[in-house]
This record gives structure tokens, sequence and C-alpha cells, in this order.
């Protein structure tokens, strides 16, 4: 069953704070096999102009992610997340995302689509800091693929 349009435009409240810490952003970085030194090293990061380490541009995802599971778990919604393939992810950046940063995100159903059965939902992550300045904006697109016949 298609989802409700209805949802299109519905804002979901903030996420509690999350703290970025340089570890994590170490931690990220070596995942993703991105050697830059503004992510591990603070004098690296200062020399560029920055007051602490760096995040990679997609660590975001992980908070992202996190804040859009309040629309996936949205019972109203009737999305079936055992469904769900990441169809795509894009960012559009203020400022780098910085260690000691504490970031919230606001989530936004963008759009509700079907295409051949299957059910396509665009998430607006709005992220914030502690001071309520803007520091990115995150696009989620989900599938939820169509349901096999018997």
């Amino acid at each position: 069953m298609a989802l409700d349009q209805s949802f299109v435009g519905r804002i979901y409240p903030p996420t509690a704070p999350y703290e970025v810490g340089r570890e994590k952003i170490r931690e990220f970085a070596e995942a993703v096999g991105d050697a830059n030194p503004a992510y591990t090293d603070p004098e690296a990061a200062k020399a560029l102009g920055h007051s602490d380490v760096i995040a990679p541009p997609t660590f975001v995802f992980s908070i992202t992610f996190r804040a859009a599971g309040q629309v996936v778990e949205d019972p109203q919604l009737g999305l079936d997340y055992s469904r769900v393939v990441h169809g795509d992810q894009k960012f559009s950046y203020v400022r780098p995302v910085r260690a000691g940063d504490r970031l919230t995100v606001t989530s936004t159903i963008e759009a509700i689509k079907s295409m051949a059965g299957n059910d396509i939902l665009d998430i607006r992550g709005e992220v914030h800091d502690e001071a309520g300045e803007h520091v990115v904006t995150a696009w989620t697109k989900l599938v939820a693929r169509a349901a096999e016949e018997a």
C-alpha cells in the first residue's frame, strides 16, 4: 500500500544533542580510509583555521540517519522497514562538523513518491549546533521495495 501523501511536510521534533568527539571522528576517518590530518590532528586542523579536528563530510550521516528513525518508526506513516533500502544521500554544509560540537537534528518529510509499486521517501535533516547555528543539511532517500507477488 502506498504511503500517505499527507505526511509530506511533516516535521519531527529535534533529537537530543549528540556530542561529537575526537575519537569518533578519528574512528570514522579510519573506517572510510581518509588520512586527512585535519580529521585526527588538532594542530593540523588549527593550521587550516579550525578550532579543533573536523569530521569527514559523510560523518554526519550517522547522526542524521539515526534522527530519520523518528520518521521510519512513525506508526502512522506505515513504512515497512523490512523492505527499505538506502537510495541516496547528499549534504550541504554551512561549516564543517567539529570535535566538541553538540548537534541536534530536525527531520522533515520532503517527498513521498510511488514508482513501480515502490515507495520513495525523501527526508531532510537540518543539523544545528548548541547555539542554534545551522551546520549542515542532509537529504536521505529511502526506497521501500514493492512486496513480491505470490
